[in-house]
């Protein structure tokens, strides 16, 4: 049959093919994906299927779930699910005020109309270098169109898959598969083998013989994995590659100083420079004439080379610590010995276990999995979970385990991967801009429009006096005299005049400003990495300053997560020692050895040549499973007897796993194994000593509950085993019915019920009493029983006393999601710990903690913990036990699971603040008294006493020195002693007004009483009036730059007396003001030719110090005068309201008032 246009118009709209075209009775497509300009590998795919009705249905699907899911992972969902406790964040970011631009409360999930707005509204000189760190909008564009194309190619591929399956006719032509071709020592190429994971070739696959024969081709065992020796994994590099990815190099130097060349008041100094250079050269030969516009450009060179080496230092933390960011750290089975490796040392023929939350580390095949569930979301766009089994075996790297467990077998990695090609498209780091960088541009702009204004009244005032002749030389002559003075003279009177003006906006507009955010950022996320915190999102380390409380779990974050069985209960009575199996009966050890074997997704591990057996697994599974081979049981005998054929993976929400297992004589058991209370409520008999199965009556139930209590009670972990028969004409016979059957969950017989014992962290008590004094509640959210974690909290200090453990300071998480929403907004700033809860309760929480105003930090390590991390201002994943999903999902990776460590952030946050906050109060000192001195100055006389060269000098100080000097201060325990900042905490406090004002009126005052008598208090009036302005002009110089060293040190520490403390402790500090004074000793001493300064007297030297060394008691009487709480910017807001009402008013009153009352 042949297709008419219209279906091939569909079909090319479908799936952007390049080319179709048809046979009869068959359609024959060939699908690539288009080569950009990153040369992405063209990849055709060749398929010919008889067209039949499935064969469209098939395609429109495809297509149609495509379209809707909007390449959406079912992990992100939630936003819109009522599952997941309604419409997301329940519109936390809309009480941003939209007239600010500057405003945004959150960057985490700002629009990028937002984000563009803020951008367009900030006043930059150089935009390169102020958006370097910011999100690039465009690039971030080009990247989601490139993760489209490739996504397009594996929708492509997998359509054909479906296709050949739909239209599978005897008619049809079935694809010849390839032969094996011998590479190295193996006996298959990794182009065959990338081509059959990537086309999902199950008829190659047949042909290499199935996953053994392909074990066997690859030189590695389905069970045991490869050889661990190292000649034996680099020879698999050499043959197959490595699972690496070609990374984009990062920006050399000389990228970092053409981005400082494009500062646009760089570029206007430097114009002028050779202006004046060729000025200077012209009237007063190149011996003299090129000092003035050599100097400049000069000057300007040295701000360029040391703001691009600042800029390249950081440039180089942030790329290290993104590649910390992708070093997945994962078990890999080699040598019959699960080992942890990092996902670049992975190989192929590696055997992989995967569970459920992690990353699919490369491609590969399905060995063997129960109820295993793939999120392709990242690599086909769909939001379709795609079940894995032997008919579905091909597994695609950087792919998520939604559901279930398996073993893996490795085919392919890096490179040869869609997902290597993907990173290594856009592997480069595309920004991220933080809340408070966006505020501080909204600072910079403000203050670089007043600096603009003041640049152009002094450049105008300047200029009228030059050309009427009021600015007088030394000789007390006019500088410029109509029809006397040269043009040429002119000309470069007015390029002086220009390059003063440009100057000071060079000063004025503070373009280290939001870049201070990024120093103090890459500085802290370097500090934070050696208290096991890894940032992955810029934003959190700021936002973390800000956290009123912390939603914690219990296991592995307050606990050492090193679990232990203490305690056992078996044939209805206490077994003490719990390993104590005599006077057990042997059919009851059988029973619970394969349930501890079979129903685990642990493993155990005997050498060969024996030694201590290795166990591992999540702390649970590695304690009940050491407490099995203490009973006798040998992991690997008791698994071959009996096969698993099928199993319900462990759920957060119904807190217990079972598995279905076969033994040799066809009977089936079915085990479970969860929360005891749960599992014993689905109990009806247990087996005493005499292997008899007894009824649980109510005795004996009230019994084990009040066993379960008791060992609550004391902090334990109850973790119950039961299990049942099947007979087998019940059991399904096929795979069809066994993939929709339901494991029995009812009837079961209680073999044990243990108690497991996690000691609280040694220092886990002293970090809640910091978080409680720092003004941050910290609330614990467990799965376990409601009694351990009362028991817990209260050894952690969370709770004060059995006084506090009551509702509705301790309830249970059903109690808590069965409220009302109005209730459960007034209960959840009450909750201190809440036990038994599900992952929806914990987002339940989250969203009703911040519509109370909270800024919540939540910790997790879960899959099902996504969506509360995702929702929480501040989500913090455990780096030991988190799964890839949570890792992913959160904002900062606690890389040691430890709550001290969450602490410590904490202490980050606030430290960032607080020296976003020190600069400031530094730079605007700096920048008030910098402005007023030279407008004064210039309005006044004509004349300003600090250059162009000079204030470059002070602008280097000020930006790039200052901001390295203040924005790399250790975080201090002070810091502890506060609450929690606001998020709309005004930048500028009313303590750092009061200092910054104090500070600059000195500087002024002092400095503009030299300017104007500096002549007469120096005694300088009787020589060469020439020499004696550059005298005074040299002193004003260098009593400024002194004055703001000295304030360097106030600025430490704005609301303390003692502004040295700790200063020893900070090198960087020491060093900065170290190079300054050294430098400015040598600008003085031997660039005065450059600067237009003399050398200074020993006399004159003292007194540039002493008034410097003033700002220090200066600063101490300061901090005694006490300031209002209620921050300055309200009161000028009151002012502005009262003005307008009275405005308002006045203009009702009037016949027009009714015209325009805005």
């Amino acid at each position: 049959m042949e297709i008419d246009d219209g279906v091939k118009e569909r079909l090319k709209n479908g799936h952007e093919f390049d080319t179709i075209f048809t046979r009869k009775e068959s359609v024959r497509f060939y699908a690539y994906a288009p080569e950009p300009s990153w040369k992405f590998p063209t990849y055709f795919f060749q398929q010919t299927t008889p067209i039949t009705s499935s064969f469209f249905l098939s395609f429109s699907f495809l297509s149609l779930s495509t379209a809707m899911s909007g390449g959406a992972s079912p992990y992100r969902r939630y936003k819109n699910d009522v599952e997941f406790g309604g419409a997301g964040s329940g519109g936390f970011e809309d009480d941003e005020s939209p007239s600010d631009p500057f405003d945004i409360v959150s960057t985490k999930s700002a629009s990028v109309d937002r984000l563009r707005r803020w951008r367009q509204a900030a006043l930059v000189l150089n935009a390169s270098r102020r958006f370097r760190y910011t999100l690039d909008l465009k690039k971030e564009e080009e990247k989601k169109q490139i993760i489209a194309k490739i996504r397009t190619h594996a929708q492509v591929i997998r359509a054909a898959y479906l296709f050949q399956a739909a239209g599978a006719q005897p008619n049809g032509t079935e694809k010849v598969p390839p032969s094996p071709i011998p590479t190295g020592d193996y006996s298959i190429s990794p182009d065959q083998l990338a081509s059959m994971t990537r086309d999902h070739d199950f008829s190659a696959l047949r042909n290499y013989e199935g996953v053994n024969g392909l074990s066997e081709k690859l030189k590695t065992n389905p069970d045991k994995g490869i050889h661990d020796d190292e000649s034996n994994i680099l020879e698999r590099k050499t043959v197959f590659g490595s699972n690496t990815y070609p990374r984009k190099k990062g920006r050399s130097f000389w990228r970092f100083v053409l981005d400082a060349c494009r500062d646009t008041t760089l570029i206007i100094l430097m114009v002028a420079a050779a202006a004046s250079l060729a000025l200077g050269i012209k009237t007063e030969g190149i011996k003299e004439g090129w000092y003035d516009g050599g100097s400049i450009a000069m000057a300007v060179i040295i701000v360029i080379v040391v703001t691009a080496v600042s800029d390249y230092k950081q440039s180089l933390q942030f790329q290290n610590l993104n590649e910390e960011k992708q070093n997945i750290h994962l078990e890999v089975v080699r040598g019959g010995r699960r080992v942890e490796i990092s996902i670049f040392d992975i190989v192929v023929g590696d055997v992989i276990p995967l569970k459920i939350g992690d990353q699919v580390p490369a491609d590969g095949i399905l060995i063997s999995g129960h109820s295993l569930a793939i999120d392709e979301s990242s690599m086909t766009g769909e939001s379709k979970i795609v079940h894995k089994d032997q008919k579905a075996p091909f597994l695609m790297s950087g792919c998520k385990v939604a559901d279930g467990y398996g073993t893996m077998l490795v085919t392919s990695v890096g490179i040869n991967t869609e997902w290597g090609l993907l990173m290594a498209s856009i592997s480069e780091d595309n920004g991220e801009e933080t809340p408070l960088q966006v505020r501080l541009n909204g600072v910079a702009t403000f203050i670089g429009i007043v600096g603009l204004s003041v640049a152009i009244l002094v450049l105008v005032v300047l200029l009228i006096r030059y050309f009427t002749g009021h600015t007088k030389d030394s000789g007390d002559t006019g500088r410029f005299i109509a029809g006397k003075t040269s043009p040429g003279d002119a000309v470069d009177g007015a390029i002086k005049i220009f390059t003063v003006a440009v100057t000071i906006v060079v000063v004025a507009v503070p373009e280290g400003l939001p870049l201070a955010v990024t120093l103090t950022l890459a500085y802290s996320m370097r500090k934070m990495m050696a208290d096991k915190a890894l940032v992955r999102r810029l934003s959190a380390c700021e936002t973390m300053g800000s956290a009123t409380t912390i939603c914690s779990d219990k296991t592995g974050t307050l606990t050492l997560n090193m679990m232990t069985v203490v305690e056992a209960y078996i044939c209805g009575k206490k077994i003490d020692p719990p390993n104590n199996k005599s006077g057990l009966p042997s059919r009851l050890i059988s029973l619970l050895i394969e349930s501890v074997a079979q129903n685990t997704t642990g493993s155990v591990f005997l050498p060969e040549g024996g030694g201590n057996v290795e166990v591992s697994g999540s702390p649970t599974e590695k304690a009940i499973l050491q407490w099995g081979v203490n009973l006798g049981m040998n992991f690997d005998v008791v698994r071959s007897e009996s096969t698993i054929v099928h199993a319900f993976p462990f759920n957060s929400e119904k807190k217990r796993g079972g598995v279905a297992v076969k033994l040799s004589d066809s009977e089936i058991h079915i085990h479970w194994k969860g929360a005891a209370e749960i599992v014993l409520a689905a109990c009806t008999s247990y087996m005493d000593t005499n292997e008899t199965l007894v009824p649980l009556d109510n005795d004996k139930m009230e019994y084990f509950k009040n066993a379960i209590e008791t060992m609550a009670a004391g902090s334990l972990r109850c973790v119950a085993i039961a299990y049942r028969t099947m007979k087998g004409e019940t059991f399904p016979t096929t795979e069809e019915e066994l993939e929709y059957w339901k494991m029995p969950e009812d009837d079961l017989v209680l073999l044990a019920i243990v108690g497991l014992k996690d000691p609280c962290r040694p220092n886990v008590k002293d970090a809640v009493q910091l978080c409680k004094k720092a003004g941050v509640k910290v609330r614990m959210v467990t799965g376990d029983n409601l009694q351990t974690a009362r028991a817990i909290a209260l050894e952690c200090g969370i709770l004060e006393s059995n006084a506090d453990a009551k509702e509705p300071n301790l309830i249970e998480g059903k109690t808590f999601r069965g409220l009302s929403e109005d209730r459960r907004l007034e209960v959840a700033d009450k909750i201190s710990v809440m036990g038994r809860s599900s992952p929806n309760d914990k987002l339940l929480l989250v969203q009703a903690l911040r519509k109370n105003g909270h800024v919540v930090a939540v910790t997790g390590d879960g899959t099902n913990d996504a969506p509360a991390l995702h929702e929480a201002d501040i989500g913090l994943a455990m780096g030991i036990q988190g799964t890839e999903v949570a890792k992913e999902s959160s904002d900062i990776i606690i890389l040691d699971d430890n709550f001290a460590s969450v602490v410590k952030v904490v202490r980050w946050g606030r430290s960032v603040y607080a020296n976003i906050q020190k600069f400031i109060q530094f730079q605007l000192t700096v920048n008030v008294a910098a402005l007023v001195i030279n407008v004064v100055a210039a309005v006044s006389s004509g004349d300003v006493p600090l250059n162009a060269v000079q204030l470059l000098w002070v602008n280097l100080i000020m930006d790039t020195l200052g901001a390295l000097a203040l924005a790399t201060e250790p975080p201090t325990d002070h810091l502890m002693d506060r609450t929690p900042v606001g998020r709309r905490e005004p930048l500028i406090t009313n303590i750092m007004w009061r200092n910054l004002l104090i500070q600059a009126m000195y500087q002024v005052t002092v400095l503009l009483v030299l300017n104007f008598d500096g002549k007469r208090i120096l005694n300088l009036e009787h020589g060469d009036n020439k020499q004696a302005i550059k005298k005074k002009n040299t002193l004003i110089f260098n009593a400024f730059v002194f004055s703001q060293i000295f304030n360097e040190f106030n600025a430490r520490k704005p609301d303390e007396m003692n502004v040295f403390k700790g200063v020893t402790k900070n090198r960087l500090f020491v060093g900065i003001v170290s190079f300054t004074i050294v430098l400015q000793v040598i600008i003085i001493m031997f660039l005065g030719k450059f600067t237009t300064t003399v050398r200074l007297s020993w006399q004159l030297w003292l007194v540039s110090i002493v008034i410097g060394l003033i700002s220090w008691p200066l600063a101490v009487v300061g901090k005694l005068i006490p300031v209002s709480k209620r921050p300055f910017s309200e009161y000028f807001y009151d002012i502005y309201a009262s003005c307008k009402r009275c405005l308002l008013s006045r203009n009702r009153g009037s016949p027009r008032g009714n015209v325009d009352d805005t």
